[in-house]
């Protein structure tokens, strides 16, 4: 396309002249320049040879004066020599064997330049020397006696030449004449090649003026057709092809005009029609805005109607959830136990439901967040699988977690979505499968320093789906067969909302089946590796050449745990039945370090008590996985180190086998077989505030477990008046609450009260994005869902009473909060973050400073890149704001005065910054100090 539109902008003159002309010069100047050159050599060759024809000869005329010492006559004979060809010799020179001047032909100022400046033994021969505009000529001079020798000569013959050697004679030859003749051949052939030049520039005028004049005519005349002129036309005579060129650009002109009125008349006719069409469109579109407006009204309504929904249902299973875990706390017989247990398990199958319905209306509004923090990937995988193994141990189902070793354990990308995926397709294969296996595998696909690509496979041995059935798995409630949601229940909203996950995360899903045979769901996922390490290092190299025994005839769980300790560098003892493990007894000089032994591998028929003593007396720490719950633990504890329930996980086992803890930790699974223990509350005082008086009485049961002192109160206004009153250390706040909400309320207290500075926790059930946005932006500090769970409450209350009262700087500065969070709540890992960007920002403001002073973009963009990377785990907004607006207008091709303001405004940010991180690490080391 670019040659076209280069070719288009010359003339057909331009190109006729170029064509022709370029040709013509080329080959005059390559065939003048090749005979000019060919003349300079040729003149230069005979003038060389001349000057030979005379030095050879003359140096054997002059060797019988120089033997004889006849010096005069010599003279004589080299002067007339040179008068005789004077205009080709300029001065001859003879030296002797010391390279000294003996005659020469007239007085030369020059004659030291004659003299032969290499070893006089080199010369054997005339040899030649190129000096400015002449050319000396050296001829060695042999007694009249010697034999000239015309082959190779050895050393020997060398040194008789030598010896025979009267010295040598030089003649400083002319080049003028030569040069002379050079310059009138090189005349020549530009004249030559410039009459050659004009001749083809007048056979072009020619060609132009019979060719190209008429083509530009025609052009002239076709472009004032292309602007409606039809009635114009080609005149003149023309020759060959161009007369039938401008009879058919004639006849095109007229049969334009013949379509042009055609086409008038159809346009009239289409106007006409489009007017009328245009007035219904208008109708129309009035009607769509109406119809869109109605849509928006809709979407609000719907929006609140899920928000309140999300707040109706979440409040009374909050109490229903809540006083029932609360009741299995209380002495209870076994068929209470069991009544409850049910209403707990069907709040909690409720509970689900509806963050499913949730889930998908916010996926379906496109109004889902995706985070992207650091998390440990086999961490989160324990986790998960933890909450399923129990669904799995009660229907007697081998889960069997498989990692790949080569995927990194510190990555980047939503925890809690990756969770939830796992979440739903482990335990729909739990759900389906009712014999046999559930096996989650995870592989690495793809690999670079920045990014992974895992491939994760649910492989389970359950009821299979029919392929024609299978297009309908991944739609909203939808299953493969009607009746499963009356066997197995659920919403059909599971795999939808998996798929939708998948997809926004930017990767994909599958399934593989056969009924009765099971199904293989798999599902690809790109993370990213995280820059800082999250998960615990373990020290590995300790467990190298420890040797181990492992009981476990279940294939899939023994493959696992067989790969997990030979990569770890342990010996292994693999042994899958009882006669096995009864032959491995047998051999007296075994003993080992370890012992895995799986319940299924003990003999039913045999006491499990004494088949553990035996093992416990060959190993020096004994693990006993427990697939199901069903042995006596009470009776064979004292025969085991620690018990772990089936799957373990893979930091899991290799902690307990790095760091093996004493047996006395195993009675903690039975509370029947411990002393109960005191209750241990923080010395915290805290303000629960809620409408609801079953809430606002769970959540004051909840607190007394675990803080010294609670204040409840049930509106927002009392919450005021308290706040006014009384410190607490924290303060749990309902939003939706008649009268005076939370939102209302938290801002009175942060205005006028004892508590502006008082972490503010935001209890409610409302669940949509929006509504968490608008708590966060109202001064609440926190979030914490509807229904209450202990654990939850547990975890917020350990997090905000170390919580440092930064009053001194703005949050959007240093958000301690948003760093803890960024550092997947390790305050450890966050401080040391923290630390290395404080160490970090004097060089970094220094090299900003410096690449701004001098316009170096290249510099400037290399540290604001730096810096941004930083800053994405050190929980500081504006500067990580900041530095992406910078990095971005750079890369887009804007200069440094373009972005200065904003390079300033990071300037005076990171001396906030600086500031704000040394307040925080001061404090924060104290509290660390003090709870040491």
């Amino acid at each position: 396309m670019n040659n076209a539109d280069n070719m288009t902008k010359y003339s057909l003159r331009s190109w006729v002249l170029v064509l022709a002309l370029a040709p013509t010069i080329l080959v005059g100047v390559l065939l003048g320049s090749y005979f000019t050159i060919n003349r300079f050599y040729e003149l230069e060759q005979t003038l060389i040879e001349q000057g030979s024809n005379i030095i050879e000869p003359l140096a054997i005329a002059t060797a019988i004066g120089l033997e004889r010492d006849d010096f005069e006559s010599t003279k004589k004979l080299i002067t007339a020599t040179q008068l005789n060809k004077a205009s080709l010799v300029q001065f001859i020179a003879i030296f002797d064997t010391n390279n000294r001047v003996v005659v020469t032909s007239h007085h030369y100022k020059n004659h030291e330049m004659m003299r032969y400046d290499q070893p006089f033994t080199s010369l054997l021969n005339t040899q030649l020397e190129q000096v400015g505009d002449s050319i000396i000529l050296r001829t060695p001079i042999f007694s009249s006696d010697n034999e000239l020798h015309l082959s190779p000569i050895d050393d020997t013959e060398s040194e008789r030449l030598v010896a025979t050697k009267l010295g040598y004679i030089a003649v400083l030859i002319n080049k003028e004449n030569a040069l002379l003749e050079q310059h009138r051949a090189a005349v020549a052939a530009f004249i030559i090649v410039l009459i050659g030049v004009q001749l083809n520039l007048l056979f072009t005028f020619r060609l132009v003026k019979n060719v190209t004049q008429p083509i530009t005519d025609m052009v002239r005349v076709v472009a004032k057709i292309r602007e409606g002129k039809l009635d114009t036309r080609v005149d003149g005579s023309l020759i060959g092809e161009l007369d039938l060129l401008k009879r058919g650009i004639n006849a095109m002109a007229g049969s334009l005009s013949e379509y042009h009125e055609e086409m008038q008349q159809n346009i009239d006719q289409a106007t006409s029609d489009l007017r009328e069409t245009l007035e219904q469109i208008e109708i129309q579109n009035v009607e769509l805005d109406l119809a869109k407006k109605r849509a928006l009204e809709a979407s609000r309504i719907k929006s609140e109607f899920l928000a309140n929904m999300s707040h109706e249902l979440r409040t009374p299973l909050n109490g229903v959830i809540g006083f029932a875990k609360q009741l299995l706390k209380t002495p209870l017989h076994s068929s209470q136990q069991d009544y409850i247990n049910t209403i707990e398990k069907s709040a909690t199958n409720l509970l689900g439901i509806i963050n499913d319905i949730l889930d998908f209306s916010k996926l379906e509004a496109g109004k889902m967040i995706l985070e992207n923090m650091p998390f440990a990937l086999r961490e989160t995988l324990d986790d998960t699988i933890t909450l399923l193994s129990n669904s799995a141990r009660e229907k007697d189902i081998e889960l069997v977690i498989d990692v790949d070793q080569s995927i990194p354990e510190d990555l980047s990308g939503d925890a809690m979505r990756f969770s939830q995926i796992i979440t739903n397709l482990v335990g729909n294969a739990i759900k389906f499968t009712d014999i046999g296996s559930v096996h989650l595998k995870l592989q690495l696909t793809e690999s670079s320093n920045d990014k992974i690509n895992l491939r994760c496979e649910v492989i389970d041995t359950g009821i299979g789906i029919d392929e024609d059935q299978q297009e309908m798995l991944f739609q909203a409630f939808g299953q493969a067969d009607s009746s499963i949601s009356r066997r197995f229940g659920g919403t059909g909203l599971g795999l939808i909302i998996t798929k939708r996950l998948i997809n926004r995360m930017g990767g994909q899903i599958g399934c593989n089946s056969k009924p009765n045979i099971g199904s293989t769901f798999w599902f690809t996922l790109p993370l990213n590796n995280s820059q800082y390490p999250i998960g615990q290092i373990q020290a590995i190299d300790k467990l190298e050449n420890k040797s181990v025994l492992l009981l476990e005839p279940r294939e899939l769980s023994n493959n696992t745990l067989e790969r997990q300790v030979r990569h770890w560098g342990m010996q292994l003892t693999n042994i899958r039945s009882t006669e096995q493990l009864e032959s491995c007894l047998n051999q007296d000089d075994d003993f080992f370090d370890y012992a895995l032994i799986s319940n299924k591998g003990l003999g039913k028929d045999k006491d499990i008590s004494s088949q553990l003593e035996q093992i416990k007396a060959r190993c020096h720490y004994l693990i006993f996985i427990c697939g199901d719950m069903e042995q006596e633990l009470h009776s064979i504890l004292p025969f085991v180190d620690k018990v772990m329930s089936a799957p373990i996980g893979e930091k899991v086992l290799a902690q307990t086998l790095i760091d093996p803890q004493p047996n006395s930790e195993n009675y903690l699974l039975l509370d029947e077989y411990v002393a109960a223990e005191a209750i241990s509350r923080e010395a915290l005082s805290v303000l629960a505030v809620d409408d609801n008086p079953a809430n606002l009485k769970l959540i004051d049961t909840l607190l007394k477990e675990l803080v010294s002192h609670v204040s409840v109160v049930n509106s927002g206004q009392g919450a005021i008046k308290l706040a006014q009153e009384l410190s607490f250390d924290l303060i749990f706040m309902d939003i939706q609450m008649p009268g005076t909400d939370g939102i209302s309320a938290t801002k009175q207290i942060r205005q006028n009260s004892l508590n502006r500075n008082t972490p503010i926790i935001a209890v409610t059930a409302h669940a949509i994005a929006e509504e968490r946005e608008r708590i966060e932006q109202s001064g609440m500090d926190g979030y914490l869902p509807k229904p209450i769970d202990e654990a939850s409450l547990k975890n917020v209350i350990s997090r905000w009473k170390t919580r440092p009262r930064f009053t001194h700087f703005d949050q959007f500065t240093l958000n301690w909060d948003l760093c803890l969070t960024q550092a997947n709540n390790k305050r450890d890992l966050a401080l040391d973050m923290l630390k290395m960007l404080l160490n970090s920002l004097p060089e970094t403001i220094e090299s900003i400073q410096g690449a701004l002073d001098r316009f170096d973009e290249k510099q400037m963009l290399a540290s604001v890149h730096k810096l941004h990377g930083a800053s994405c785990y050190c929980g500081v907004p504006t500067t990580q704001k900041l530095c992406q607006q910078i990095e971005l207008s750079l890369k887009q091709g804007s200069g440094i005065s373009e972005v200065e303001p904003e390079i300033l405004e990071l300037l005076d940010e990171l001396t906030k910054v600086e500031s704000a991180a040394n307040q925080v690490i001061s404090q924060l080391s104290m509290d660390i100090l003090d709870d040491k």
